[in-house]
C-alpha cells in the first residue's frame, strides 16, 4: 500500500521514504514506544559490544575497516570515545577518587608550587577528559608522523578516537583495578599511576601495526617514536601557554597571587 511521505510528499511503497529516509507514518501507541525502546537498546548494545570486542582483538584493524567503509555494525568512533571516557571518569572519580588522592599527595610533598600541585593533580585525575579534548592535537601529531602513508587529517581524528578508546578500555580493565587495590598505599599507588602511562607506546605500535599490516615493524616503531616526540613538543607548548594565561590572571590579583607559583613551605 502506497502512502505519501509527510515530510517531503514523496510516494512511499516501503517502510522508509526513498527520498528523505523518513519512516512510513505509524500512529504512536504503546507498541510504537516499546518497539522504539527495544530498537535503541538492542542497536546500541549490539554496536557498542561489537566494536569493543573488535577493539580488543585488533584496534588498528577495526579502525581501518571503519575508515574504508565497513560501518554498519560499528559504534561511531567519536561517540564511543565519549562513552568510554564517561565510564572511565565515573570509575576514576567515584570509585577510586583519583583526583583527590593525587592532589593530597602532591600537596603533602611541599616541593612544588600550588600551581604545579594543581596542574599535576588535575592532569592525572582528569586524564580521560583531557585526552578526549586533545584528540584533534593527537591527530595532528600522527598525521605528521604518518603523512606519507596517505591517510588524511580527518581520518587520523577517527584513528585517534579508536586509539583513545583502546587506551581507556585497557585502563578500565587492567589499570583501575590495580589502582583501586593500592589506593591506601600512596607509594605503590603513585608508582602504578606513573607506570600506567608506559602502555601508550605499546598501544600505538599495536594499533598502527594493525592498521598498516603490510608495513615493516621497524617503520611502525619509527613513526610511533616520531609521534611521541611531536606530542611531547606540543604538550610542552600547551603547558607554556597555560602557565602564561594563569600567570597573567593570578598576578593581576596582586602580590598574594604570586605565591601561587612559589614552592610551598613545609
Amino acid at each position: 500500500m502506497e502512502n505519501t511521505c509527510l515530510h517531503c510528499d514523496y510516494t512511499i511503497d516501503e517502510n522508509f521514504c526513498r527520498n528523505c529516509g523518513q519512516k512510513r507514518f505509524k500512529r504512536i501507541d504503546r507498541k510504537y514506544v516499546i518497539d522504539e525502546i527495544q530498537y535503541v537498546l538492542i542497536h546500541t548494545n549490539k554496536g557498542f559490544l561489537y566494536t569493543v570486542k573488535n577493539l580488543a582483538k585488533s584496534p588498528g584493524g577495526t579502525a581501518r575497516r571503519f575508515i574504508e567503509g565497513d560501518r554498519v555494525n560499528h559504534y561511531k568512533p567519536i561517540l564511543l570515545t565519549f562513552l568510554l571516557s564517561g565510564i572511565s571518569a565515573v570509575i576514576s572519580f567515584k570509585i577510586i577518587g583519583l583526583a583527590t588522592i593525587m592532589k593530597e599527595f602532591y600537596t603533602s610533598q611541599h616541593m612544588n608550587s600550588p600551581f604545579m600541585n594543581d596542574y599535576m593533580a588535575i592532569s592525572t585525575g582528569y586524564n580521560a577528559f583531557i585526552m578526549l579534548g586533545l584528540v584533534p592535537l593527537f591527530a595532528l601529531t600522527t598525521w605528521i608522523a604518518f603523512h606519507k602513508w596517505k591517510a588524511n587529517y580527518y581520518e587520523h581524528v577517527v584513528m585517534n578516537a579508536y586509539i583513545l578508546s583502546t587506551y581507556t578500555l585497557v585502563s578500565i580493565v587492567f589499570v583501575y583495578p590495580i589502582l583501586f587495590l593500592l589506593r591506601h598505599n600512596m607509594s605503590y599507588f603513585t608508582t602504578a599511576t606513573s607506570l600506567s602511562t608506559l602502555i601508550v607506546p605499546f598501544i600505538l605500535v599495536w594499533f598502527f601495526k594493525g592498521y598498516y599490516p603490510e608495513k615493516p615493524m621497524k617503520q611502525i616503531v619509527g613513526r610511533v617514536l616520531a609521534t611521541l616526540g611531536l606530542t611531547l613538543v606540543a604538550m610542552g607548548i600547551l603547558m607554556v601557554i597555560l602557565m602564561i594565561v594563569v600567570a597573567v590572571y593570578v598576578f593581576a590579583q596582586g602580590p598574594e597571587g604570586a605565591k601561587y607559583f612559589l614552592p610551598a613551605q613545609a
